[in-house]
């Protein structure tokens, strides 16, 4: 008889989870703090956002940090705040969220996409170079899925060339690159805070720098109420009192409430998060098919470990599809085990057809001399990531009966590979999505 469930045996997943997937972690004092808020009708004032943001800015060890309603937003400042403007181009990866890379448009700029390293799943350095042109004015680097990109090359790249580094923290906050927090290693750095990322205060975002010119021009896109006399950046003064960008960007500070009791808690909550994420890899370790997706350089660490994968390697499996092993996998019990990741962007129509702002033409070519649309094939790498990972749990605590349930029923399935052989239909043509992650509970 098999052992595997998916052809009637036992589940590997036996213990009811409880609370060990649910994130964030809300106590009353989150709770006191928005009611603080309520009570003082407080919600559109900035006195806690302030605070939030000096103590943001310490823990992430930068001179400024300033907060925004969203982590898009605070990605579309961070580029104002590098000059991108109409007819530069910006660098990103393509295996990433749309928000990494599409507020660009509205600075009458547009994007090259670049290739992804097959195991970190961050920008490949060695793909960098190939997409920088005279028109390149920034390079975004996601930390994907909290992995942490490979710095000093890409910093080496940037500054033989004179570009700017957007760092995209949005998936990594607190992650460490050689001993270095993500964020603080390019030139500005930008996050999303709501409520599915690791670091999760509400539908919030943070940009955080050492660069007066480059906080201050985020500050004159969307921030009216601060953009004042205290402005320093000569280039900015003749337009104070109104944001250059019309935008109303502020943090909402019932977000930012919550935000600095969670801060208090953060690194703590998220080493045990680390200590169960890499139990489970330790119970997994020489299993064929099966590698951890974290870092390897000393001093470096996943953060939260936000929406955590697996790298597959069918080769070491016969051929078997990972379609066909994330079935078996929740067959045993593991609800969200499903294949895939973000779909490169490079083939989304929003970067090949769609004409965003009427100009008559697709609005990634609208302001370039040239057409850089990157057709399929173009980034080889990209196009099949999404068949070499799968979603593993994202624990929240370490409490090791249980991880050991959920390591065997992916040691179950990668052991006994070959009767899942004939049943294989193999992977459709896409796998993931444009925006898959469930922010959910």
């Amino acid at each position: 008889m098999s052992e595997l469930a998916i052809f009637g045996s036992p589940k590997a997943i036996t213990t009811e989870t409880g609370d060990l997937f649910t994130w964030p972690i809300i106590t009353q004092e989150d709770e006191e703090a928005v009611l603080g808020v309520l009570r003082r009708h407080a919600m559109s004032d900035t006195d806690v956002t302030e605070k939030f943001e000096e103590e943001f800015s310490s823990w992430q060890g930068t001179k400024y940090a300033l907060g925004f309603n969203n982590g898009t937003s605070a990605i579309h400042a961070a580029m104002f705040g590098c000059g991108v403007g109409m007819g530069d181009e910006i660098i990103c990866p393509s295996i990433t969220f749309w928000a990494s890379a599409l507020q660009v448009f509205s600075l009458g700029a547009t994007v090259i996409f670049a290739e992804a390293d097959p195991v970190s799943l961050c920008l490949d350095p060695k793909d960098l170079e190939k997409r920088i042109t005279p028109r390149t004015k920034a390079i975004i680097v996601v930390h994907y899925l909290g992995h942490p990109a490979d710095m000093d090359s890409i910093m080496e790249i940037a500054n033989r060339y004179g570009i700017k580094v957007i760092e995209d923290v949005s998936h990594a906050q607190g992650s460490l690159y050689k001993g270095r927090k993500v964020g603080t290693i390019g030139h500005v750095g930008a996050t999303s805070l709501m409520t599915g990322k690791a670091f999760a205060v509400g539908e919030a975002g943070m940009l955080v720098t050492d660069d007066r010119e480059i906080y201050e021009r985020a500050i004159a896109l969307g921030h009216y109420e601060r953009f004042r006399e205290n402005i320093q950046t000569q280039s900015l003064r003749p337009f104070l009192g109104l944001p250059l960008g019309g935008y109303k960007y502020r943090m909402h500070q019932l977000s930012s409430a919550v935000g600095r009791v969670q801060l208090k808690y953060y690194d703590q909550r998220t080493e045990e998060i680390r200590r169960a994420m890499d139990y489970f890899w330790e119970l997994l370790e020489g299993v064929p098919g099966l590698r951890p997706h974290r870092p390897v350089e000393q001093n470096s660490h996943m953060g939260g470990y936000y929406s955590p994968r697996g790298l597959y390697l069918p080769e070491e499996l016969g051929g078997l599809s990972v379609t066909r092993f994330t079935e078996a996998v929740r067959s045993e019990g593991v609800v969200d085990c499903y294949p895939g990741c973000n779909r490169p962007l490079h083939l989304h129509p929003v970067f090949n057809t769609c004409d965003v702002h009427g100009a008559g033409k697709p609005t990634r070519i609208a302001n370039s001399p040239v057409d850089i649309r990157q057709k399929p094939g173009s980034l080889p790498i990209s196009e099949v990531v999404g068949s070499r990972v799968y979603c593993i749990p994202w624990f929240k605590h370490y409490r090791p009966e249980m991880i050991e349930e959920y390591a065997l029923a992916f040691r179950k399935v990668a052991e006994n590979y070959e009767e899942l052989l004939a049943e294989d239909t193999g992977n459709p043509a896409e796998l993931g999505g444009w925006c898959f992650f469930k922010h959910t509970k």
